[in-house]
């Protein structure tokens, strides 16, 4: 893994001073403390670090073709380099490494934009073409790997793996964009393409850029979306051994390292198949490493040690307290803009600990998305049903009205909260989503936000987001759709961000056998029925691993990664959340109602209610643009 930055000239020739490129490179030191690397030419500028897995003598970036006209930075895994690299040789390109970093200049040459398409990994990259004056940018299908951007007035265009690299350059202001701070306050992170800043944005997963000197800024180009292609008709028990077969292939093929590697192993289902999945495929024992809490709600150790036992896996483990807050304000530069899940701070340990012994780690990552796990997949099609019974024109003043007159009881299991199933029956399939997913919800926003955001804001509603998303979708059934949804936000801008800086943090490269392309295109054709059936998500991954792995992993209720949020706001936390919110922090600028920050505070404090996901909420807000300019400009 590595960290990429840089500056291209739309305009002109200009020359870049070293020291500037220098500045935005070394901010992105823990992406790779091994080397460092900068390219100068006229109009460009490319800077890289490097964490060194693969052709540790001859990998060094950025990295020129033979004959001078091509540099490129790039971070990530090309994992089928080596058969990309036979037909580029049969093709006449004379390679001087063994590494995935030239396969891709001569794929450039060879194919084009093009060239991403047959790309099998994780990446992102910034290659610059000489001849053409030409800068392109990628990003993986899934945005594994980050890829910022930010044009300036004056003709520069910056690019870095992490905003830190861009907020180092002196000509980017750091304006806040108002509609970022709505999506944030609805999802706990800002989604694909925006940044919590006005000039800055992300390179959506499995989009390109081409940048062409003299020429404006163009959209960026979609190479590649999730098909939801049927698959071959078969017998259950077939699909249960093709699954293992292409779950088998994506590991393998992320077992190259020329460094230690290991594997994250939670106790949950997908992180047990992916060590599953290696022991099979390694002589030596599988180096796996989990983390256990000092309250019992939270801990899995049990079940990951049930498996590390099972596949003799070198196992390891911590016990941490789960009164972790003091990472709080590490995890707010970590992450360079509003980030609001706190399972980052057990992620942060979990590679924390990893990183002690090996230097590459496999995860489970986006089992849930692509086989239906979450326990929110279960509730919207439950209340899909009963949408189905009655016409949205019928449903939405019965329902709308009902939910605005029952009590909250946010107290309560979801399966008794009558108010929020009513506001979900009230809505379209979408809205219904999106209202479930919400950390403060439209009526809450509306309360928290000041006059002079709402003015700024003009109507813009996060509803945006999933619908542009919704209207892309090239699947037709329900749940299809919705995990759709989570793809484009939830995973990329929460679960793979949290886990890039995690990692990144401790320069521990992470990959993700459950989001190699080729399984979770063939995984996206599954009948519905396979993924959710009778209440059980993942169901066909877990009917698969019966023999593989004990039933109480695979049949257990999910618990993900907890902490206390509630008790550190009325404990340890509960002077910093006054001083933070309410004297002289977020109620001095601008952005929030005063009254509703108190309100908030004082009835969590009291016992009265619990806001602790709101909360926390804003105090990562806070902690985030301390710096940054907040000022409304009321245009």
């Amino acid at each position: 893994m590595c960290g990429i930055a840089g500056i291209f000239d739309l305009t002109g020739t200009r020359e870049f001073p070293r020291e500037k490129v220098e500045a935005m490179n070394q901010v992105q030191f823990h992406r790779g403390p091994d080397e460092g690397g900068i390219y100068l030419a006229p109009g460009v500028a490319l800077a890289h670090r490097r964490l060194s897995i693969i052709d540790l003598a001859s990998g060094q970036q950025p990295m020129q073709s033979e004959d001078g006209e091509l540099c490129l930075v790039y971070n990530g895994e090309i994992y089928n380099f080596r058969e990309l690299a036979d037909e580029l040789r049969k093709l006449g390109h004379h390679f001087r490494t063994h590494c995935d970093t030239e396969v891709i200049l001569y794929a450039w040459r060879e194919w084009g934009e093009r060239c991403v398409e047959r790309f099998r990994g994780m990446f992102a990259f910034a290659l610059y073409d000489r001849r053409a004056q030409t800068l392109f940018l990628a990003r993986d299908r899934f945005g594994i790997k980050p890829l910022y951007f930010a044009p300036l007035d004056d003709g520069q265009f910056l690019f870095a793996s992490e905003l830190k690299a861009i907020k180092a350059h002196p000509g980017f202001s750091r304006r806040i964009r108002p509609t970022a701070i709505e999506d944030y306050f609805a999802l706990g992170y800002v989604p694909e393409p925006d940044t919590i800043y006005r000039d800055a944005w992300k390179l959506d997963p499995g989009h390109t850029l081409l940048l062409t000197r003299g020429k404006p800024v163009p959209a960026p180009r979609c190479y590649w979306d999730l098909p939801f292609r049927p698959v071959a008709a078969a017998s259950e028990a077939d699909l249960e051994q093709e699954l293992l077969a292409r779950l088998r292939e994506a590991v393998r093929v992320r077992l190259v390292s020329e460094v230690p590697l290991g594997a994250f192993l939670s106790g949950g289902v997908d992180s047990s198949a992916v060590v599953a999945a290696m022991a099979g495929l390694q002589h030596e024992p599988v180096n796996t490493c989990a983390i256990g809490f000092d309250v019992a709600r939270f801990d899995e150790t049990d079940y990951a040690r049930s498996v590390a036992e099972r596949y003799r896996t070198n196992h390891f483990e911590r016990r941490v307290s789960a009164d972790d807050f003091d990472l709080l304000d590490e995890l707010a530069a970590l992450y360079d803009e509003p980030y609001a899940d706190s399972s980052a701070i057990p992620t942060y340990r979990v590679c924390q600990l990893a990183r002690e012994r090996v230097t590459v780690a496999l995860s489970g990552d986006g089992g849930d998305e692509h086989f239906a796990g979450y326990r929110r997949y279960r509730l919207h099609m439950a209340e899909e049903r009963a949408r189905r019974m009655l016409p949205l024109g019928l449903r939405k003043p019965l329902f709308g009205a009902l939910g605005r007159l029952y009590p909250k009881a946010d107290w309560a299991p979801r399966v008794f909260r009558a108010k929020t199933t009513f506001q979900a029956l009230a809505r379209n399939s979408v809205e219904a989503y999106l209202h479930s997913v919400s950390i403060c919800r439209a009526e809450q926003r509306a309360q928290l936000f000041s006059p002079a955001l709402k003015r700024e804001l003009g109507g813009y509603s996060v509803q945006a987001v999933f619908d542009r998303h919704a209207a892309n979708c090239p699947a037709e059934d329900p749940l299809s759709l919705i995990q759709y949804l989570d793809m484009k936000t939830y995973l990329v801008g929460d679960i793979l961000t949290k886990v890039d800086r995690a990692s990144m943090a401790h320069s521990l490269e992470v990959r993700v056998p459950l989001l190699d392309h080729p399984l979770t295109e063939w995984v996206s054709g599954l009948p519905p029925g396979l993924k959710l059936r009778g209440g059980e998500g993942k169901y066909l991954l877990k009917k698969a691993h019966e023999s593989l792995l004990p039933r109480d992993v695979l049949y257990r209720p999910k618990m993900g990664f907890g902490v206390p949020l509630a008790d550190w706001f009325r404990g340890p936390l509960a002077e910093r959340l006054r001083s933070s919110l309410l004297s002289g922090g977020l109620a001095d600028t601008g952005l929030f109602d005063g009254d509703y920050l108190a309100r908030l505070v004082n009835e969590h404090q009291r016992g009265l209610r619990n806001h602790s996901a709101p909360l926390w909420t804003l105090l990562m807000f806070q902690a985030a643009t301390r710096d940054d300019d907040l000022a409304l400009t009321g245009g």
